[in-house]
């Protein structure tokens, strides 16, 4: 199930190779199932972090294998839209996204 209309990418070979803009992103399990939407002002920044601390001792993030991102300067607002998409079409949010996460601020 991709979501954006970026190609679905493997995490660990071009994670790495993210512009430092802000963007919504989606990371997938290898059933290629999102598994977490997350949105960032800086996506090199924040891949980099992911990579480096192989996302933070996060289990559920650990289970990453694709990913997509789009550049947006509106990341907040994208990021629910995504999650209300995955819910309407699966019936629950992605497993790593806590409900704390997706009140708007």
């Amino acid at each position: 199930m991709e979501l954006l209309d970026d190609k679905m990418r493997v995490w660990l070979e071009s994670a790495k190779f993210v512009k430092s803009i802000p963007g919504v992103y989606v990371l997938y399990n290898r059933n290629k199932e999102p598994i977490f939407v997350g949105e960032t002002k800086n996506l090199e920044m924040t891949f980099t972090n992911y990579l480096d601390t192989e996302f933070d001792g996060n289990e559920c993030m650990q289970k990453t294998s694709f990913y997509q991102r789009v550049f947006t300067n509106n990341q907040k607002q994208e990021q629910l839209e995504l999650l209300e998409t995955i819910k309407n079409d699966a019936g629950k949010y992605p497993s790593c996204n806590s409900e704390i996460e997706m009140k708007t601020p």
